[in-house]
């Protein structure tokens, strides 16, 4: 019998590796955005053959760091094609609060150049071969949850939209039937950067427009509650920023739920 255990062990070798070494790929990304160059980040699980829906993820104001890098990754794990993309350009990422500000007015002070960087992205993902062009959603973290938001806003063709302490306002409530996308939102209620007043007006606003939204509020929560970062944001510059284990949590499996209903 020895030589059928060999040969059954043989066989073995020859077909796990198809299994056990099919895993996340990541790749950086450079593109142009008129004649400014960008750097982003795909990733993807090469193990499943078909294609899958495409999800960008819009980093916070820090810049396109290794945070909207991890999240990519995750949404990788999860079946999807994630690209990370780069709203300031290739080496612009910040460290300190008065550079990332800087880097943030820069960008969103002209609508369009948002929009611009935002559809070339956008453009960048679809291209994979393994995305399903029809399938695609966005999600942000602080400024890149207002941006995708507006996006939403600006009829841009998106499945869904999920914000994490991002951005509510708008001096431009969006009219019935412009936002194709559905909304989710996630916000702490002690969230200085977002108040309650923001977050009652943008419900307003989506009631309105009668929009397929959906709020969170964590209690006590402040800004940044996403980020294991934040408490060290928070120490070195006296900021309004504190990571929360329970919420970050919550708000990942929320988020899961919502990609599998407007997938389907």
């Amino acid at each position: 019998m020895q030589p059928l255990y060999t040969l059954l062990s043989i066989l073995m070798l020859v077909w796990m590796p198809a299994t056990v070494y099919a895993e996340v790929q990541d790749r950086e990304i450079i593109y142009q955005v008129d004649g400014v160059e960008f750097t982003g980040y795909l990733a993807f699980d090469d193990a499943i053959p078909a294609k899958r829906p495409g999800i960008l993820v819009l980093h916070e104001w820090w810049g396109h760091n290794a945070y909207a890098r991890k999240r990519a990754d995750m949404l990788a794990a999860l079946g999807y094609t994630a690209f990370a993309l780069d709203m300031y350009g290739t080496g612009k990422l910040a460290t300190h609060p008065e550079d990332a500000k800087r880097f943030m007015l820069e960008t969103v002070g002209d609508v369009a150049v948002v929009k611009a960087r935002f559809e070339a992205a956008l453009n960048t993902l679809l291209d994979h071969a393994s995305v399903d062009p029809e399938k695609v959603a966005a999600i942000g973290y602080c400024m890149g949850g207002g941006i995708a938001l507006n996006m939403a806003r600006a009829g841009v063709n998106l499945d869904g939209v999920a914000i994490f302490h991002g951005s509510l306002g708008t001096q431009s409530p969006v009219k019935a039937g412009k936002i194709k996308a559905a909304i989710m939102v996630f916000t702490g209620a002690a969230d200085s950067f977002v108040p309650q007043a923001q977050v009652q007006a943008f419900e307003q606003e989506m009631q309105a427009a009668d929009v397929d939204y959906r709020l969170v509020s964590y209690p006590g929560v402040k800004h940044s509650f996403t980020n294991p970062e934040a408490d060290i944001f928070a120490r070195q510059f006296n900021m309004p920023l504190a990571y929360n284990r329970v919420a970050d949590e919550d708000s990942w499996q929320q988020l899961q739920q919502f990609l599998n209903r407007i997938f389907k």
